[in-house]
């Protein structure tokens, strides 16, 4: 059973969740229904990956939960909603920290495959105060609509009738079956021209879906329009093989983006989704992986010549036992010049202190891997860089280095998460910009576009 939305509640990561007239008084406390708290607590204390997203505290003398490091949607059984945005923009007070939280959010997640087809200069995006839920639907079916005025597709459908004429092929064994004594009808198998399609069977299963949770009184009616333009085409009965069947023939490129967004839907929108068949679907992302896929996808394009960035590399581990390699060493980021490491780099989705109060807010435990990191691939001398999410409380790169030896150097940096104007925010160390030329020179070349933009 689909739960339909009847309460639509905004936090940040990390907030607290509460239930009662407790939860209700304190200022540090989000209050939820007592139902929606009950269902949240029971997968926070379940064995199951879904407990990764909740941990169970006492604030202000109440029982509460915490959302991790995750940002998305959660819909609990009773209709209860739960967006949690990104907490980049919690210092931002009011609706504008919600808008830039979740502008931030879609700039990111562009750059995961399955979400390239996020349209984040979208004016009903910008200009209204959608839920991402409702954001997500609401590309969905632009997307879909688009697809209708370009035309569905029609297919050859092979279909078996019992008819009162000879068309096709003539199938004999279920003729005898059938027809031994109706002698004026013939069972036969003949090609159709239809559009009962794999691929239209699934944008109208995800249409019938999602019908369920908008609440925008434009999708709705959007809604209505292309569920009748799909009347003649069932749903999907087996999603697995239809999506196994499609074949996008030559001149349907414009179906790409519809059957994306349906294999979000129909698969369970979410890269976390809840594993009980009585549970309520969750569209979360963990903001580690999601910061560090943003900032590899862009510093890739904008790399300079001669220099290759990749990601996840394994190649050195921490320490050798009995000939055996123990403990890998996967930095996020590592720059090649001429095969050879030149930079390493590692993405932190931390807000840290720009004022350098309490160590700037960077954990010991940070230090330690990024000092594994510089000996094993660097051997002990080179450039080593930290990089954080751009924020109210960290707008420049910390100024000198951490120097872990007179060759060994760590860099803590920004990046600037903003479409148009994505970049390091580097320091202006002689001996850093030399060693880091190909962030450097990448890093000028998106100042200097975005510069000739606002100019011209």
């Amino acid at each position: 059973m689909v739960t339909k939305v009847k309460q639509n509640v905004t936090v940040f990561e990390y907030s607290h969740l509460g239930k009662g007239e407790k939860a209700a008084k304190s200022n540090r406390i989000t209050q939820i229904s007592e139902s929606a708290f009950k269902y949240l607590k029971q997968l926070c204390l379940c064995d199951e990956s879904e407990s990764r997203f909740l941990s169970l505290k006492i604030i202000d003398s109440t029982e509460v939960l915490r959302l991790n490091n995750y940002a998305g949607v959660i819909l609990t059984p009773d209709g209860t909603q739960i967006e949690v945005l990104p907490k980049i923009a919690k210092r931002l007070e009011g609706e504008v920290g919600e808008d830039k939280a979740r502008q931030t959010l879609l700039t990111m997640l562009k750059t995961l495959g399955s979400f390239r087809h996020i349209q984040t200069s979208s004016a009903n995006i910008s200009k209204s105060k959608m839920p991402l839920l409702e954001v997500f639907i609401t590309q969905f079916l632009d997307s879909v609509n688009t697809l209708v005025k370009r035309g569905l597709r029609s297919d050859y459908v092979k279909q078996q009738d019992n008819l009162g004429f000879l068309k096709g092929k003539l199938l004999v064994g279920k003729q005898l079956r059938h027809n031994s004594i109706n002698k004026h009808k013939f069972y036969v198998e003949y090609d159709e021209f239809l559009q009962d399609r794999p691929v239209n069977r699934l944008v109208h299963s995800a249409l019938q879906k999602v019908a369920k949770y908008t609440r925008s009184a434009r999708n709705q009616k959007l809604l209505r329009e292309l569920t009748f333009v799909f009347d003649e085409v069932p749903v999907s009965r087996n999603i697995k093989q239809d999506f196994a069947q499609v074949k996008l023939d030559r001149g349907m490129s414009y179906y790409q983006s519809p059957l994306a967004w349906a294999q979000l839907i129909l698969d369970g929108f979410s890269p976390l989704t809840m594993k009980d068949t009585n549970s309520a679907f969750s569209l979360l992302f963990p903001m580690e992986a999601v910061f560090e896929s943003y900032v590899e996808s862009i510093l890739k394009k904008q790399m300079a010549d001669g220099f290759t960035l990749r990601g996840q590399v394994k190649q050195q581990y921490l320490v050798t036992h009995n000939t055996k390699n123990m403990f890998n060493l996967k930095p996020d980021l590592v720059v090649y010049k001429e095969q050879r490491v030149h930079v390493v780099l590692d993405t932190k989705w931390k807000l840290i202190d720009g004022s350098g109060k309490d160590k700037y807010g960077i954990s010991q435990a940070d230090m330690y891997q990024m000092f594994a990191y510089g000996h094993k691939y660097l051997a002990g001398k080179g450039n080593i860089v930290l990089i954080y999410p751009q924020h109210n409380g960290f707008k420049e790169a910390v100024e000198h280095s951490f120097d872990f030896n007179d060759e060994l150097k760590l860099w803590v940096v920004p990046f600037v998460i903003e479409e148009g104007q994505e970049r390091l925010l580097l320091p202006q160390g002689a001996s850093f910009t030399s060693m880091i030329s190909s962030i450097n020179i990448l890093t000028t070349r998106v100042k200097e576009t975005h510069e000739h933009q606002i100019n011209h």
